[in-house]
């Protein structure tokens, strides 16, 4: 009871604007990094200006707030856990890239070749000899808007249960097709 004995509305609040205010400023630094990482440094600095400007500007509130340190630090914390989650989720659904999927399937099978570009998806498709593990397979190479991973991985997956898929971002593409590219 003594920790939150003098817990005021005017601290609540200052809680509530810290927690929300960590969301924001670490959700954009999510956002940011990713852009960097893929080479989109304007937008990068631009986003990196009002991340900082707002984390500026809560801890200078914070930090002249003389009650509540138990209290704003949790509020510092959770908004920061709470802010990774967000940035995550907002990079998942603003931010679309190209991946090459990989994909060496468990035999050679024409009509599973055919089944994926009729449902919209361009491969590239090269002979693998086979091993001690298997018979001769193929290797598939499709590359795609990060968007349209899913629907090529469940195809896969009814097509070819045992098809081993490698995913790798893609920096660039130049020439060829791209699903689901406009």
């Amino acid at each position: 009871m003594p920790v939150f004995a003098s817990f005021s509305s005017a601290l609540a609040l200052l809680c509530v604007k810290i927690f929300f205010c960590r969301i924001l400023d670490v959700s954009l630094s999510t956002v940011r990094t990713i852009l960097s990482v893929r080479g989109k440094t304007l937008q990068a600095t631009a986003i990196g200006f009002f991340e900082t400007l707002v984390w500026f500007l809560i801890v200078r509130e914070a930090l002249a707030s003389d009650a509540g340190g138990l209290a704003l630090a949790v509020s510092y914390a959770g908004g920061f856990a709470a802010g990774t989650f967000v940035g995550g989720q907002l990079a998942n659904l603003l931010i679309k890239g190209d991946l090459t999927l990989q994909v060496i399937t468990s035999s050679r099978d024409d009509a599973l070749l055919t089944a994926i570009r009729e449902a919209g998806f361009a491969i590239s498709v090269l002979d693998v000899n086979g091993s001690e593990f298997g018979s001769e397979k193929y290797l598939l190479i499709a590359v795609m808007k990060s968007n349209r991973q899913k629907d090529f991985r469940k195809l896969l997956q009814n097509l070819d249960p045992h098809a081993f898929i490698l995913a790798n971002e893609t920096k660039y593409v130049l020439g060829g097709v791209v699903a689901g590219r406009k």
